[in-house]
This record gives structure tokens, C-alpha cells and sequence, in this order.
């Protein structure tokens, strides 16, 4: 099925995703499913080092079809950024947000286990 058209929706519910990239493969964070029915409004992206003494570093990828980065068709939103210490970074926020469609995912890896967190919002349309 395809992605709903925008203009004519039925519903659209806030949501939000959080999650402790606790080892260092790549970790969905939004998934997609084929044949949703659905589109999802990615508003915000944020992580966050809550280890407060070092630096890592994040990858975040949108990745076409299941499996993730290594098994379907991806593009890096952000490749090894460096996240302070004690300090977050925007990789999305309002005014660059992006649609995710059915069979589409964001993932994100950190460089380092069980210091970053991601935390993201967006809307899910139907």
C-alpha cells in the first residue's frame, strides 16, 4: 500500500521515540513497516552523551526496507559526529524535517556502548 496523501488525512498522532544506543550496532529507532498505511513526520532528532566525562561519536542513517543499514539501500544523516561530553546534537529538528515511508527506518549507532541516547518526535499519518 502506499504512503497516504497528506492533503487528505484521517488522522495524525503525535509520538515519540527514545532510545539508549546500548551497544555499538546499529539501532532502529523509527521503523516504518511495509504496507503501514502510514507516514511518518519526522520532526526532531536529538542525541544526547549522558556520559560526563567523554566524547563519542554518532551515526545516523535513513535506511530503505527492513534489516537495516547493512541489508537495505541507506543514506547517512549524520556519519561519525562527534557528541560532547555532557552534550547533544540536532540532527533533525522543524525546519529540516523529513517524511519516513512504509518500508523506511532511521537507525543510529554510537562509537561507543551506553553513552548516547536518542530521542526523537514526529507525527504519524493515516
Amino acid at each position: 500500500m502506499a504512503a497516504p496523501n497528506v492533503v487528505n488525512v484521517a488522522t495524525i498522532t503525535a509520538k515519540s521515540a527514545a532510545v539508549d544506543l546500548s551497544t555499538a550496532n546499529a539501532t532502529a529507532v523509527i521503523s516504518n513497516a511495509a504496507s503501514s498505511g502510514k507516514v511518518f513526520k519526522l520532526n526532531q532528532l536529538i542525541v544526547v552523551n549522558d556520559d560526563g566525562d567523554n566524547s563519542a561519536d554518532v551515526t545516523v542513517t535513513y535506511v530503505y526496507a527492513d534489516g537495516g543499514p547493512t541489508d537495505g539501500t541507506s543514506y547517512h544523516l549524520a556519519k561519525s559526529v562527534a557528541v560532547p561530553a555532557g552534550g547533544m546534537l540536532v540532527v533533525i529538528d522543524k525546519s529540516t524535517a523529513m517524511y519516513i515511508e512504509e518500508d523506511r527506518s532511521i537507525y543510529a549507532q554510537a562509537s561507543v556502548a551506553n553513552d548516547l541516547d536518542v530521542i526523537a518526535s514526529y507525527e504519524e499519518i493515516s
